[in-house]
């Protein structure tokens, strides 16, 4: 049956919100007898003026085929979306290799799975149990696992979060990857809200009901299987090992993350094109969400209508430099993020509820071969090279601190105030001009300034920041052609966020869709 959209249906806070479904049939010229189904296809929030917040909403009718409609710029007809791919004929001797399961190699698994592929997927961590275990243990201070951590284990740096699910691409398998996320247990709101959130504590069921849907559909996860080396015959994948077992393959995509360095080494000395890419390094800073929310809401903060507040802010200086937030997450916590022994790593975590008393962000810097060159393993020792001195400044897994204040002033350390710091593993008073080199720095107080002009109190005194946060996206880019293999290697698929094709948890599940497409549609299934 047809679907009719009606966009940019504005109420505001105190009018009646199921009058929505009425103004949506009188725009399309329908009568309520007509509509087969009503429902909210989207919802956002206009807080551009303060004194007139609106909700925005976009309305689906279902209507019986051959209904008129009074279509116009509102008013459209949802364009039918498929995911179908017919299987290539070309014998495939072993089964699809996958190393990695992120978001990427999870949406990968799945459609090759589906399509009877029956796809071997390596993740060098534990599986979710296990992992969530050794993460509990290392923030009460105990060792750290270089496998089983925020960055690697089951469902990849994202499981541990704030669930983003927002994106820019304008894919229509974007769709596919929020119904899937729906039909695995999270909520519902996924399928309609403009800044669609999980958290982490209902991603992690989501994330363990992928993989087993991927194992009763013939495919096999192995967990603890880093992979350690890729067999190359005439320019095209033999196999592969991983966990010292050697698996034939014609087939590997390659979904490691941003954080598997060793990987990215492996590749190099592989004789694989690569680039390094720019990314951003900066300091986790911490909020009251109370303040938040009144600084985006003003008298309205805390309606039951609206969300907690989150917000993006950018800012480029007059060489093109950017400064920005990144990963917003409201009643959150910032985790420890190491993935090395010896480095301090900070990150973002929000549960569902997103009740925490603070609101935290990544407000970091951007840095390009200016700052570390055209090779991309030098890209990675730099990144590595801020965690490294960021330990040094501390002597443990405890993070380097500043208040914005002090920060601001050019004095170390932290003056007390209303923000207390959620580190875990707790902070010590530092000086980021120590940590980061004076052009991030700088870009750092810069934007500290001049967002606490746009959104008030982002500046406040006892703003804190913790870090470093430098795993916001890849160093490094596995080059690929059009038909998405690597460019030195037939069989190769580089995927997802880690090879630098994805910025997110929903653009890295798209990519590994297109993967599994490019696949299914030139071989067909092992027998």
């Amino acid at each position: 049956m047809p679907v009719v959209l009606v966009s940019d249906i504005s109420l505001g806070l105190q009018e009646d919100q199921e009058a929505r479904y009425q103004l949506a049939l009188d725009r399309a010229g329908l009568r309520r007898s007509q509509a087969r189904e009503l429902r909210v296809a989207r919802r956002s929030v206009d807080a551009r003026k303060k004194d007139r917040i609106r909700i925005v909403y976009t309305v689906a009718i279902q209507v019986e085929e051959g209904t008129p409609v009074r279509l116009g710029k509102d008013v459209r007809i949802q364009a039918p979306q498929s995911l179908d791919v017919l299987p290539g004929t070309r014998p495939m001797k072993n089964r699809p290799v996958i190393a990695g399961f992120g978001p990427a190699g999870m949406f990968c698994g799945l459609l090759l799975a589906r399509k009877g592929y029956r796809p071997v997927i390596l993740e060098r961590g534990p599986a979710m149990a296990r992992r969530v275990a050794a993460v509990d243990a290392f923030f009460r201070g105990g060792p750290l696992d270089e496998n089983g951590n925020i960055q690697f284990g089951e469902g990849g740096a994202g499981t541990f979060s704030d669930g983003k699910l927002t994106t820019r691409i304008g894919d229509p398998r974007c769709r596919y990857v929020l119904e899937e996320f729906v039909r695995l247990g999270a909520p519902e709101e996924l399928l309609w809200e403009q800044k669609p959130h999980v958290g982490t504590d209902r991603l992690r069921q989501v994330v363990v009901g992928l993989r087993q849907e991927i194992e009763r559909l013939g495919g096999e996860v192995r967990f603890g299987a880093r992979l350690e080396s890729i067999a190359l015959e005439n320019g095209a994948v033999a196999g592969v090992t991983a966990g010292g077992v050697p698996i034939p393959a014609e087939n590997l995509v390659l979904a490691v993350g941003h954080s598997a360095r060793d990987t990215f080494a492996m590749l190099r000395e592989l004789g694989l094109e690569m680039t390094a890419k720019p990314f951003s390094v900066g300091v986790r800073v911490e909020h009251l969400q109370g303040e938040i929310d009144k600084g985006l809401y003003g008298r309205w903060a805390g309606h039951p209508l609206l969300p907690k507040g989150e917000y993006q802010l950018s800012h480029r200086d007059r060489e093109g430099r950017a400064v920005y937030t990144f990963c917003m997450c409201p009643g959150g916590v910032v985790v420890p993020a190491a993935s090395v022994e010896g480095t301090v790593v900070t990150n973002g975590m929000s549960y569902y509820s997103r009740d925490g008393v603070n609101a935290n962000a990544a407000l970091v810097a951007s840095v390009d071969s200016r700052d570390f060159g055209d090779d991309p393993i030098k890209a990675l020792s730099w990144q590595e090279g801020l965690e490294k001195a960021a330990w040094r400044l501390t002597g443990s897994y405890r993070a380097p601190a500043q208040t914005a204040g002090e920060f601001l002033a050019g004095r170390p350390g932290f003056a007390a105030g209303r923000v207390a710091p959620s580190y875990a593993i707790g902070v010590e008073g530092a000086s980021f001009d120590t940590l980061f080199p004076p052009r991030v720095a700088a870009q750092l107080r810069l934007g500290l300034r001049v967002f606490g002009r746009r959104l008030p109190g982002f500046d406040a005194p006892d703003s804190f920041l913790t870090g470093p946060e430098t795993r916001t996206s890849s160093p490094v880019r596995v080059a690929r052609g059009e038909d998405l293999q690597a460019t030195r290697a037939r069989g190769l698929w580089p995927c997802g966020e880690g090879a630098g094709y994805a910025g997110g948890i929903v653009s890295a599940a798209v990519d590994g869709l297109r993967v599994a497409e490019k696949i299914i549609g030139e071989w067909a299934p092992v027998d």
